[in-house]
């Protein structure tokens, strides 16, 4: 039995579920959520949600735990929600918005100007004497997760001197210079 698959998912105030033809629906005060699921059931019943599968094959031992993750994940989020932070580490490395437009001063001979999902709320903080933070807040887990990933790789921190975009928190391997 899957460890984490096994667990069921308590529902929150305010947050419900849906299951029809392999979709399940999580609808919360933040916003509405959907996520196709095969090779497993999903039952919700007492304020819980439960994921069970139907035998002990590895493609639906594997789906097990993840399709459990998935749906607590969905239910966090439209409660609650997901923060990601990025730092903005390096000389003259700045970060500002308009609206849903990030403008991004990486060192490149131009701006890098990225348009942000709707569900993505944005926000830059500067500080004089901080590196710049680029806030990223959303309820959707996967959505938040793939914009800041594209944000840090634009570009990643170098091991010598740490500079680049990372994340808040985020311990980075340093390496030594060359040795004279």
């Amino acid at each position: 039995m899957s460890r984490i698959g096994k667990n069921p998912v308590v529902l929150p105030a305010g947050v419900t579920v849906e299951v029809a033809d392999n979709v399940i629906t999580v609808k919360g005060k933040l916003g509405q959520l959907t996520q196709e699921y095969s090779d497993v059931t999903v039952k919700v019943e007492d304020g819980q949600v439960q994921v069970e599968r139907s035998s002990d094959y590895k493609d639906q031992r594997a789906k097990h735990g993840l399709y459990r993750s998935l749906i607590n994940n969905m239910i966090v989020g439209v409660s609650e929600g997901f923060t990601k932070e990025l730092e903005l580490v390096g000389v003259g490395y700045r970060a500002s918005n308009q609206g849903q437009k990030l403008d991004l001063a990486l060192g490149f001979s131009h701006n890098i100007i990225l348009e942000v999902a709707p569900e993505v709320k944005l926000e830059t903080i500067s500080e004089k004497g901080k590196n710049p933070i680029v806030k990223l807040t959303s309820f959707d887990k996967q959505l938040l997760g793939q914009v800041a990933a594209k944000i840090r790789g634009f570009r990643r921190p170098e091991p010598y001197k740490g500079k680049g975009v990372k994340f808040v928190g985020e311990v980075l391997r340093r390496k030594a210079g060359k040795s004279a």
